[in-house]
């Protein structure tokens, strides 16, 4: 095959539902007017496709009237998942860019954000008032400001407003047609190693990302949501997916790991998409009788924990989707594995959508890998690449590296609109991801010599250099975590005196109502951890700093161990680092364990040496 035939054929792959999700919801709302595309379970609401096409028509239309043209930037800045939803439509339906913003950020996380995203318009709500006018004296151009519960009092503020009312009166959407290389969203990196950049990607990357999970998708699934829109799993994997496809959505603000079940059966919820953190929350609640008698079938788990067979064995989970997926690449690598044993997944009065027939032919015309859950026994398991990019394992010189060596994990698309287009005032970043005409993704990972599958291994600056080698610092915390007192530990390097070597630092955040004193703490690392992978440094936090999808941002406890701070006082965003700290370990260093000896590795060093503690 050519090139460019194969480019022909993976353009027709995206194109053969469309690349624009809002002429797919147009499409459902003819086709199925009256079929529920969102139930709102915060509110007991439900909006038929017919409905939503008009609710997002009419933000299109009074957008346009307000002076928004193609391109202009819309930041939404929402808790209401529901709000949310329509104005995402509205804004593409206007030929706009949805820039979701978190409505957790205060202070200079903020600024960031919207400094990065330069929004002409910043749709929020009453209770954020305050946090935007308290960041205001900061921006160095004032958007317009919308609230959309603009009902009884709220704070004074003094950014130009747009009253709400604006955009509930009758309005045609303005007839924008959608390329798929027009942008379409501004999204912000998720920030675990370093400061959130914002992310510029076109309307294909969404068709792209979202590729695998629509087709597995039909009109008879029910896609609960429960993570946030400012993510791209709530607002792309969940929401985007459904509405391309026809599915119903079950809407919620927030993930309630008590009552998630109760939410799933009461919507007939037959898909999920769940974090590694939300599959811990729930594999910990007590069993119970008949956790198998729900309809969910499919889930998305990224990142896909260790323990992925043993939940879908126990609440009968048929199909486990796993993936490798970050803001820049989309989802470009995938595995689909059997969760439940026949007769021991989901119910078949219950069962909705494709069947397991047709979920191996829907992979094999894609080239995704379909195997038993059981054959994936640890962490990390990413699969193998989708058709629309070349992937490969690299070394330091960007050299492709043998099976079994850990390398740079870097892509190359096929296609143009696949990937991040740039990171909006920061070009000397997307020039260093994109060197070489490969995109460096910042992820150390491995081609397993006996499955052929990727495996993740780390973040490439979360590599520990000790004694020559490269540790990987995901590996000390898989052991840390073992520790019964610990809900998670997270472990990076920072330069020892000596040249080109790290010494190991340990943040534990204690499991609750049960302390844990720093000393004890080393103790147990030499009992339990290899001479070298044993922290030099312990510190114990009350609670971790995490990003929005739950991920620990190690680059703020970083930043805390090195006695910096990137506003006033030791809070973490918005989490105050009070830490136990134990005495360093001794610096001498026996030699390597053989049973736990690092991976073979072609990455260099994970911090430059030299830099000050």
């Amino acid at each position: 095959m050519t090139a460019e035939e194969l480019e022909a054929g993976l353009a027709a792959e995206l194109a053969a539902d469309g690349e624009s999700v809002t002429e797919a919801l147009d499409r459902w709302s003819a086709h199925t007017p009256t079929r529920v595309f969102i139930h709102y379970g915060e509110h007991g609401l439900d909006l038929s496709y017919a409905e939503a096409k008009r609710a997002t028509d009419t933000i299109a239309g009074n957008l346009a009237r307000a002076g928004v043209r193609r391109g202009d930037r819309i930041a939404v800045h929402c808790r209401s998942s529901y709000a949310a939803a329509l104005w995402m439509f509205g804004i593409w339906k206007a030929g706009a860019v949805y820039c979701p913003i978190d409505p957790d950020l205060i202070g200079d996380p903020l600024v960031e954000q919207l400094e990065s995203t330069g929004p002409l318009l910043v749709v929020t709500e009453r209770m954020l008032v305050q946090a935007l006018e308290a960041v205001r004296p900061h921006l160095d151009r004032l958007p317009r400001l919308t609230v959309h519960d603009a009902v009884g009092p709220r704070p004074p503020h003094g950014y130009p407003e747009i009253a709400y009312a604006n955009f509930l009166a009758r309005a045609e959407p303005p007839g924008v047609a959608i390329d798929p290389a027009d942008v379409g969203i501004i999204v912000h990196t998720a920030g675990v190693t370093g400061r959130p950049k914002a992310a510029v990607l076109p309307h294909r990357w969404l068709a792209a990302y979202t590729l695998l999970l629509r087709r597995l998708t039909t009109p008879e699934d029910v896609v609960h949501v429960d993570l946030p829109l400012h993510s791209l799993q709530g607002a792309f994997a969940g929401l985007a997916r459904a509405a391309w496809t026809g599915a119903g959505v079950s809407l919620w603000d927030r993930f309630h790991p008590v009552d998630f079940w109760r939410r799933v059966t009461a919507a007939g919820a037959t898909s999920a998409v769940l974090t590694e953190t939300m599959v811990g929350w729930l594999s910990g609640a007590p069993e119970r009788r008949g956790e198998r008698d729900n309809p969910l079938s499919k889930v998305l788990m990224q990142p896909l924990p260790a323990i992925h067979h043993s939940f879908a064995r126990r609440y009968g989970i048929d199909t486990v989707v796993a993936g490798y997926g970050q803001v820049e690449t989309g989802l470009p690598i995938a595995a689909v594995l059997i969760g439940a044993e026949p007769g021991e997944g989901t119910p078949e009065a219950l069962r909705r959508g494709l069947g397991a027939k047709e979920v191996k032919r829907v992979c094999d015309r894609l080239g995704v890998p379909v195997l038993p859950a059981s054959r994936i026994v640890r962490r990390g398991c990413l699969g193998a690449p989708l058709p629309f990019s070349r992937v490969a394992i690299l070394d330091e010189h960007d050299r492709p590296v043998p099976r079994g060596v850990v390398g740079h994990l870097a892509m190359r698309p096929h296609l143009p609109g696949l990937l991040v287009q740039e990171y909006v005032g920061d070009p000397l970043s997307i020039a260093e991801a994109t060197r070489n005409l490969w995109f460096h993704t910042g992820d150390a990972a491995v081609v397993d010599e006996e499955d052929g599958l990727l495996h993740f291994v780390d973040r490439v600056v979360d590599r520990i250099r000790i004694r020559g080698e490269n540790v990987s610092a995901y590996h000390i915390e898989d052991l840390v975590n073992q520790h019964p007192d610990i809900a998670v530990g997270a472990v990076f390097g920072v330069p020892a005196d000596r040249d080109d070597e790290d010494e190991v630092v340990l943040y534990a955040e204690p499991e609750p109502g049960r302390p844990l004193d720093p000393d004890e703490l080393r103790a147990w690392c030499v009992q339990s951890l290899p001479a070298y992978m044993r922290p030099a440094y312990v510190r114990i936090v009350a609670r971790m700093p995490r990003t929005p999808n739950g991920r620990v941002e190690k680059y703020r406890l970083r930043r805390h161990f090195l006695g910096l701070t990137d506003r006033p006082g030791p809070a973490v965003r918005g989490v105050t680092v009070t830490t136990a700290t134990a005495t360093p370990m001794p610096a001498a260093r026996p030699a390597l364990a053989p049973a736990l000896s690092p991976v073979r590795s072609a990455l260099p060093p994970s911090l430059p040496p030299g830099a000050g503690r």
